[in-house]
């Protein structure tokens, strides 16, 4: 016999209560509490509670017994998708992508669902936009001659017998938001029906060995709709990034089992979609400035060094508190430096208001740009710009030491590719090989022989 309970659900962390709070008790976040209708029945309680005679004892088995078999991975031909993911959507993955509205997001699993259909069988659910519209948006895209199979239906139940009795390679459903899971009375994208779908959804991908590609929303904070239980359920979390005025969009990995994470992909929106960037780094070469308060740094994300442009300005403050602007990077690495460099070459910056960005809009975290900060703050503040085709790379202390990095042949490799001829690097950092000119500084104090 089934019963109706009505709950209190957390839409940050899941945690559900019989009554309503103004904070979660779990997560403590204020307001987060909506009110859903759950069914319960007592047969499938005393299932969960494991009654005697109803269930019986497991298998267990050593790992060494079991069968190690080989990674299969879902590849096509897009390498910036491919790169992010670690080398392809693993074979029975449950994976989500999830961006703000109109990012992209419907677009790029159009072409990802075109690309892999070449070679796997591709079935895509779109529960949010009709057949009609989706071939309107697959013709704009060159991808209306594709074998993949499409429907529009919303209904979980539906799609899951569908995958479990056709067994395809790969489905996609865009977006888990706009799902129905069985008779309930819940709306669409609430936390109880998140929860039952993501859990059957997993359940499919790990039991049929299909791989199950979601879309998802995200909230106006930035982060992903839905309870933190979804994060955790899924193999990888997929989130494409861009910014308003520039047509570029990054795929950035924020968790992924089956790969390293803050892996990045750009791509390029234009008229027939979302195009690939291989050459990132020779972009934002071309819109270097040369001009003083920039300098040049090489930054890893995931496995891929990122060439990118410092750029800082200081002038003399017209208030009692000068100004400190700073994007693109953590505010308090440039506070820190500046400090750094007032106390060993007396240089009133704390009297100056200093404003500092990221060319191209990105971001960037570490110490191996230290030293690029360092040499952005010095050239704006002498109005001198540094040589061309220089690229500094190094850790500064708080004792104004410069410290080598790890993994400089990374960054030498990528630096010679796209025709950088000067290297400022640590007095002590190994450098195997290279053409470019070295110059080698231990002290901050040594960078003043730069501008004299």
């Amino acid at each position: 016999m089934s019963t109706k309970k009505t709950v209190f659900a957390c839409t940050e962390c899941g945690n559900e209560t019989g009554k309503w709070f103004g904070c979660c008790p779990q997560c403590k976040v204020w307001n987060s509490l909506e009110e859903v209708t759950v069914t319960t029945s007592s047969s499938s309680s005393a299932n969960k509670l494991g009654a005697r005679g109803t269930a019986g004892p497991v298998e267990l088995r050593r790992l060494d017994t079991i069968e190690k078999k080989p990674q299969d991975r879902l590849t096509c031909s897009i390498n910036e998708w491919d790169r992010v993911l670690g080398g392809g959507l693993m074979r029975g993955s449950f994976i989500i992508l999830t961006g703000d509205p109109g990012i992209g997001k419907s677009t790029l699993l159009l072409h990802v669902a075109h690309a892999l259909a070449q070679k796997y069988s591709v079935f895509y659910f779109s529960s949010e936009e009709s057949l009609e519209q989706v071939r309107t948006r697959a013709e704009r895209l060159g991808c209306l001659q594709s074998s993949v199979l499409f429907s529009d239906q919303a209904r979980l139940d539906e799609i899951i017998a569908t995958a479990e009795i056709k067994k395809p390679d790969l489905i996609i459903v865009d977006s888990i938001q706009n799902c129905l899971t069985g008779d309930n009375d819940l709306l669409p994208g609430s936390v109880g029906q998140l929860k039952e779908a993501a859990f059957r959804l997993m359940r499919l991908a790990k039991e049929r060995n299909i791989t199950v590609l979601l879309s998802g929303h995200i909230t106006k904070e930035g982060i992903m709709a839905g309870p933190k239980l979804l994060e955790h359920m899924v193999d990888g979390v997929f989130y494409l990034q861009g910014e308003d005025r520039w047509q570029t969009r990054i795929l950035r990995s924020i968790k992924n089992r089956f790969g390293t994470i803050n892996e990045l992909g750009f791509f390029e929106m234009c008229g027939a979609g979302l195009q690939e960037m291989p050459n990132i780094n020779a972009h934002f070469l071309e819109e270097q400035s040369h001009a003083p308060g920039s300098a040049l740094v090489s930054s890893i994300e995931g496995s891929r060094p990122l060439l990118l442009e410092l750029q800082a300005l200081t002038i003399a403050s017209q208030y009692g508190i000068p100004q400190r602007v700073i994007s693109g990077i953590d505010p308090k690495q440039v506070i820190l430096i500046a400090a750094i460099l007032e106390k060993y070459l007396h240089l009133k910056l704390s009297a100056s208001d200093i404003f500092f960005k990221i060319s191209g809009s990105l971001k960037i975290r570490g110490n191996t740009s230290d030293l690029g900060i360092a040499l952005a703050l010095l050239s704006t503040f002498f109005q001198q710009a540094l040589p061309s085709q220089c690229l500094s790379i190094g850790e500064i202390s708080l004792t104004g030491q410069i410290k080598p990095i790890n993994y400089i042949g990374l960054h030498v490799n990528e630096a010679e590719k796209f025709g950088i001829t000067n290297l400022i690097v640590s007095g002590t950092q190994k450098i195997e090989k290279t053409a470019c000119s070295v110059q080698r500084f231990k002290h901050v104090g040594e960078l003043l022989s730069l501008f004299e």
